[in-house]
């Protein structure tokens, strides 16, 4: 049971408490107008310029309930967070919920699955800054060495296919050798994270201002598409309005999930925050509004312009206005495309250090992870290695083998939360808590929905059933192991819901983040199960007798 040895709320909060002084106490900055920013420059960036073209490829206009339904499944676990950041307001973030609730093993678990989720993140958002950036070069003229700015994979990929016309191909054909291996590497991904790096190790504060300001540039650019794709919109073109069915809509879920990870980041500056308590809960609530409704918007102007077959394009935004000759606007989103991703790059860079700060603290990692600058007042050991961690793999990775493991990443996260919360005690540091989930009990509740949820599904796409009952191989029951998951989960909480009365909203949020987990396909699970037997060797190794809760 050692393994699942848990942190008492106050003891959380003492142990941070007696150990902060004046040189290793973080800067006590945000309010809550910064927090939202925070938030909004998360989940406004490589989502919103980039990926949402081929969601709307895949879904065509329905493609808006994808955003709608990723949106109350986020709101459920935004509820959850706020609760959690309102009784625990320290780093650590859903590392430092899951100590409180599941215990070590399962805190350790998730601390190294953020670890991955913001490192692969923000690899997927360099790669992405990349692209607008040698677009935009190109624009004025000035062309950008193929070789130098895409992936190794990627350009390998192209070379096998035989493409002569395409840009992969030309750049393994044309790229430098020594030894005889291909130089092939993405120069302007590397460029834009040292950058960002440089600005969060400098300090919280220039990374607010910073934020605050990129945030203000891309909603205006965004607004501004909205108001202009407008007078563009055909409404034949959002006929069929759902030209693949539920299926075709879901395959966009990894692409929009990797964009909804703006809860997490924001919850790890709670040291940083003036009042986390009360302006927490707010801010993961104003953002997801905010960035849902302009999510569905674009996502409307988008299929309304052109047809969606045609938009599964990497910069969907610019790519339509150039179909409409106005090269000039096309120019002005990317400009805000390569400041929004900045803006994406600089939150997830703050978040995970702050994890590893956490994490160091409990003895799970090394001492100098926690260690704290004198005079900039940051995590600057574990900004200088995560910094590390996104650049040199961003030189290498392609876009597409990034997204999904980022998306998994941040719905496992999402299902610990909701899971960690209805395991709380009631009664447990109620002086501190300012925000409260509110109570229904979903022993009534929570079986009416999924049976409503059945009806529908059996009347309006029967396929959907009769395929989960085809098992005529191995392959395809492999790849029905994570629905097979999902509904024993769901037999398991409906039992446990009777015994124990949980709280509806906790529930629906880890269900809904768990269904959507299972859209993401067996490989994904793999690969992230792989990863995460890595963390648990080095628990193993390093962490378990490490620990402080083991040394007392």
């Amino acid at each position: 049971m050692r393994l699942f040895r848990k942190k008492n709320i106050n003891d959380i909060l003492n142990e941070v408490s007696l150990e902060q002084n004046e040189e290793t106490k973080l800067k006590k900055v945000l309010t809550v107008k910064d927090l939202t920013s925070f938030g909004i420059a998360a989940i406004i960036g490589a989502g919103i310029f980039s990926t949402i073209g081929k969601s709307c490829y895949d879904g065509g206009p329905a493609v808006i309930f994808l955003f709608i339904f990723t949106a109350i499944a986020c709101a459920f676990s935004a509820l959850s967070y706020a609760e959690f950041s309102s009784r625990i307001p320290v780093s650590g973030s859903a590392y430092t919920y899951a100590y409180a609730s599941f215990g070590e093993l399962v805190a350790w678990i998730i601390g190294w699955d953020l670890l991955m989720e913001y490192a692969i993140g923000n690899i997927a958002v360099a790669i992405s800054w990349s692209d607008y950036f040698t677009g935009f070069l190109s624009g004025f003229g000035i062309m950008f060495p193929t070789f130098f700015s895409m992936d190794y994979l990627t350009a390998y990929r192209g070379f096998q296919s035989g493409d002569v016309s395409s840009f992969a191909y030309n750049a393994w054909i044309n790229a430098p050798q020594i030894f005889g291996i291909k130089i092939i590497a993405d120069l302007p991904a590397l460029a834009i994270t040292f950058v960002i790096t440089c600005l969060v190790y400098v300090g919280i504060k220039e990374s607010r201002t910073a934020s605050n300001l990129m945030v203000l540039l891309k909603l205006f650019v965004i607004v501004l598409i909205i108001i202009v794709g407008f007078f563009y919109v055909q409404p034949s073109n959002w006929n069929p309005f759902i030209p693949n069915g539920i299926s075709g809509i879901m395959m966009g879920v990894s692409a929009v999930f990797f964009a909804y990870i703006g809860f997490d980041a924001i919850s790890t500056t709670a040291e940083e925050c003036q009042n986390p308590q009360r302006d927490l809960p707010k801010a993961m609530f104003y953002s997801l509004f905010i960035c849902t409704i302009l999510y569905v918007l674009i996502a409307l102007v988008l299929t309304g312009i052109i047809n969606f077959k045609e938009l599964n394009v990497g910069d969907p935004l610019a790519f339509v206005f150039q179909k409409l000759n106005l090269n000039w606007f096309s120019g002005i989103v990317g400009i805000s495309a390569i400041v929004a991703m900045s803006s994406v790059l600089l939150v997830f860079q703050l978040g995970q250090p702050r994890i590893w700060m956490s994490m160091s603290r409990d003895g799970l990692l090394p001492k100098k992870f926690s260690a704290i600058h004198p005079k900039y007042k940051t995590p600057h050991f574990s900004t200088i290695i995560t910094g590390l961690f996104v650049a040199i793999p961003a030189l290498f990775l392609n876009l597409t083998e990034v997204t999904d493991l980022t998306s998994i990443g941040t719905l496992f996260a999402f299902v610990l939360v909701n899971g960690g919360v209805l395991l709380l005690k009631k009664d447990e540091n109620p002086q501190n808590r300012k925000f409260k989930i509110p109570y229904i009990n979903g022993k009534i509740f929570f079986p009416v929905i999924l049976f409503g949820i059945f009806l529908s599904v059996y009347f309006y796409n029967n396929d959907i059933i009769k395929n989960f009952f085809d098992i005529t191989s191995f392959e395809i029951l492999r790849a029905k192991i994570p629905m097979l998951i999902f509904l024993l989960v769901i037999l398991f909480v409906i039992v446990v819901t009777f015994i124990k009365n949980l709280s509806l909203i906790p529930i629906l949020g880890l269900t809904s983040c768990l269904y959507l987990m299972t859209e993401l396909g067996i490989k994904n699970w793999e690969r992230f199960f792989i990863w995460l037997a890595i963390g648990l060797v080095i628990y193993f190794t390093y962490g378990f007798k490490n620990s402080k809760l083991n040394n007392k």
